[in-house]
């Protein structure tokens, strides 16, 4: 079973409500808690995520303990819980630490000129939407329709105001591109994942972690046709602070397909890279990898 065949699990409009809800009464330590129990109860049930887990575990070379996989599954609850205290407007922005003066300059660049930024399912990119706040830059991301339509409930029915608009990723058409260009002319951000494939989208074998794996090349055509600066970013939780990511891409072909390949090349570095460091923040609990 593929991704896009799966509902995303913990993700749904009424959950979200109802773990806001409590977030609003009791706070973050207390949704803590409840989501770790939560997630051990859900945990053993979930036998294709946790044979997915295990799988990913074992590709990347850690020991597929029930353990380890169990900690997969909390790290994930604890990014939905961390999305309460985004949603709230309660983050701390004294939390957020650039990994290089090098990440910090991309970011500068970013907020003053706009840019295409391409992130994957590795961390949690809501935190950097909510860094955005503040700053008066306009952002738009694209998700899949059901998220879409998840996102936007869940955000009307709070009542909060997020600086980002949402796009299906799944109706692309020329009127969208025309938009997303001339937002990206204006100095305005972009979003996309490079790691999602789906049903309606052109998708190309890949190696990551030397495994086979399917991806969009939706994406980095789309990146390549908004003649835009394209920028690689990732948002990883290390203790209580949260690091930024950026990598800029820098094209040394002249050739579309090229400039494309490179991309997609140079983005899988990025992510493997970085998944290696915090392998537990790598929220993907679906067959990704192509039967060997």
């Amino acid at each position: 079973m593929k991704w896009y065949q799966a509902k995303e699990q913990a993700a749904g409009e009424k959950r979200l409500l109802i773990t806001w809800k409590i977030y609003k009464i009791f706070g973050k330590k207390a949704v803590k808690i409840i989501a770790f129990f939560v997630t051990l109860f859900a945990f053993l049930p979930a036998v294709d995520a946790r044979r997915a887990s295990k799988r990913f575990l074992e590709i990347i070379g850690i020991k597929p303990s029930l353990k380890n996989q169990f900690k997969h599954f909390l790290e994930y609850s604890y990014s939905l819980v961390d999305n309460m205290e985004v949603f709230s407007g309660n983050f701390d922005y004294n939390k957020i630490v650039f990994e290089s003066e090098e990440d910090e300059k991309y970011w500068d660049e970013i907020i003053a000129h706009g840019g295409f930024l391409i992130f994957s399912h590795l961390g949690n990119i809501n935190i950097l939407r909510a860094f955005l706040a503040k700053y008066s830059v306009p952002a738009n991301a694209f998700m899949a329709e059901e998220q879409c339509r998840v996102f936007n409930g869940f955000i009307k029915k709070i009542s909060v105001e997020v600086p980002v608009t949402s796009y299906p990723v799944e109706k692309i058409n020329i009127d969208t591109s025309i938009e997303i260009k001339d937002k990206l002319s204006r100095g305005e951000i972009v979003f996309m994942a490079g790691d999602r494939t789906s049903k309606n989208s052109t998708n190309i074998e890949v190696k990551l972690f030397n495994h086979k794996v399917m991806f969009p090349l939706g994406t980095f055509t789309f990146a390549y046709l908004m003649e835009s600066p394209v920028y690689f970013v990732c948002v990883l939780k290390d203790g209580e602070n949260c690091r930024f990511y950026l990598k800029k891409f820098f094209s040394l072909s002249l050739k579309k397909s090229e400039k494309i390949k490179q991309m997609q090349n140079d983005y899988i570095q990025f992510v493997e890279n970085l998944t290696y460091k915090f392998p537990f923040q790598f929220f993907n609990f679906y067959d990704i990898f192509e039967k060997e």
